[in-house]
């Protein structure tokens, strides 16, 4: 018998209920109705318009068009640092970051490698702690929650997608897109039933019964992200989901992302070094020797 443990990234897959309000329907029925100037420029109603404002939505000019983004923060980091011990002296990864991320935003967080990009994302993600300030994400203040609230909260708020898939290599495609469901107890046909259609989503269908190790690498970069968004989190966090493809690969699995984020109006937090797919998200922010600053999206290369 092979015992097979479950390593944090499963751990941390999440799982919240399913929400759509009437608010929300009517928001798609209006911001539905526009139309475009054929160069990627979109414009609404004036009712259209009305109704993001008095919703608590804003109309947001991304790289794309214009995308209906909800005034409240989501994310809250406020005067976060990090410090490892190094030897006899302490080496500060960053310190006094601050920012915030509303609802429905697309976040790009560029820098070097070592600056702390994973680092990051592994506390807002309750992976890591900080060594000081406090992350505050779906009203919990997260890097003051236990062992055991932390593994909840991961499972309830946040989906995880990293530069390695860390599929099950024991297991099919279904298996390991099912895999967070089963982990908590959910029925064997409704967790296959809901990997199904999240295959159906990513492409992957037809795949479905084919172990990890016999599908191409992007193929195994949109499993992990079905398997992330399963449960239906609110925020994504990726760490470089993009950066063991190809060019012509990683095209397809950013617009993947990209497209998921707005059928499923998540929250996403996508740490990278391609530029140009940074450019195309809502905010970028810049970690650099141990501050971040918000950089214009359209300043990128293309």
């Amino acid at each position: 018998m092979t015992t097979v443990t479950l390593q944090p990234v499963i751990s941390g897959i999440q799982f919240f209920a399913d929400r759509v309000s009437k608010l929300e329907s009517r928001e798609e029925q209006l911001l539905s109705s526009s139309w475009s100037n054929g160069i990627g420029d979109r414009f609404y109603s004036f009712e259209t318009a009305w109704f993001a404002i008095v919703s608590g939505c804003r109309l947001m000019r991304g790289r794309g068009g214009l995308h209906p983004i909800e005034q409240s923060p989501l994310l809250r980091v406020e005067g976060l640092k990090k410090v490892f011990r190094s030897g006899e002296a302490d080496l500060v990864l960053f310190e006094n970051l601050s920012f915030q991320v509303n609802k429905g935003e697309m976040l790009a967080i560029v820098g070097q490698s070592g600056a702390g990009k994973s680092t990051l994302l592994h506390i807002v993600g309750a992976l890591d702690r900080p060594s000081a300030g406090a992350v505050y994400c779906a009203h919990s203040q997260v890097n003051s929650l236990s062992e055991d609230d932390a593994a909840e909260f991961r499972n309830r708020e946040i989906g995880f997608v990293w530069q390695f898939h860390y599929l099950l290599p024991e297991f099919t495609a279904l298996e390991n897109v099912a895999m967070p469901l089963l982990t908590r107890g959910q029925a064997l046909s409704i967790a296959e039933q809901e990997a199904s259609s999240w295959l159906r989503q990513v492409g992957l269908e037809a795949r479905g019964h084919h172990r990890s190790g016999e599908l191409s690498g992007g193929e195994q970069q949109r499993l992990a992200l079905a398997r992330a968004l399963i449960t239906k989190p609110q925020l994504l966090l990726a760490d470089e989901p993009t950066g063991d493809l190809d060019g012509r690969t990683a095209e397809v699995v950013f617009e993947l992302i990209a497209r998921l984020h707005r059928e499923h109006q998540l929250t996403s937090l996508i740490a990278t070094h391609n530029l140009a797919f940074a450019r195309r998200c809502h905010r970028v922010m810049r970690l650099d020797q141990g501050r971040m600053e918000e950089v214009a999206p359209e300043s990128l290369p293309a």
